[in-house]
């Protein structure tokens, strides 16, 4: 299986393709969308949207797992962050791709067993889930990776709750 994690926001929005085959992780690519800051709000989510679709083409991820937009101190950046993620999940939902959100606390506790974990710590542990050597660059790439690697161990479980059901 094969998931786009997504780091949603504005100025910066963070990306990890990872692929799972069996109990191995692998991390395809990663990196970041940029917009500008002195460009309009149309144009910025416009970026955001014709990049993610790019992704989308190039990678053919399976589902698509982004943070989901949990708490933020200021409204504006709230809302802005809240508008790039419809453009992202126009993107998916254009390409028929299935979308899953997770709370930073689900995120944590997917990558490093403990919900209240450092952004150090949970760096640190898509590293050692992916087998790479450095930290990924910038932090929004590594939120990003630490998302989809939530995403593909929680589907995990809920694929074998559902299998428990059936039978």
């Amino acid at each position: 299986m094969r998931v786009i994690g997504i780091d949603p926001g504005l100025a910066t929005v963070g990306y990890g393709i990872v692929e799972k085959n069996g109990d191995k992780y692998r991390e395809l690519d990663y990196g970041y969308i940029g917009t500008p800051a002195g460009s309009e709000l149309p144009r910025r989510l416009l970026d955001i949207y014709h990049s993610i679709k790019l992704l989308i083409e190039k990678f053919t991820p399976d589902e698509l797992a982004m943070e989901k937009l949990f708490f933020c101190k200021n409204s504006k950046t709230a809302l802005q962050v809240g508008e790039a993620r419809g453009a992202i999940m126009i993107a998916a939902a254009e390409k028929k791709i299935d979308i899953f959100e997770y709370t930073p606390l689900q995120v944590k506790q997917a990558a490093t067993g403990y919900g209240r974990a450092d952004k150090k710590q949970v760096q640190q542990a898509v590293c050692l889930l992916l087998r790479l050597s450095e930290v990924p660059r910038p932090d929004d790439a590594a939120d990003a990776l630490a998302i989809a690697l939530c995403h593909l161990q929680s589907s995990r479980w809920q694929r074998l709750i559902e299998d428990k059901s059936s039978n």
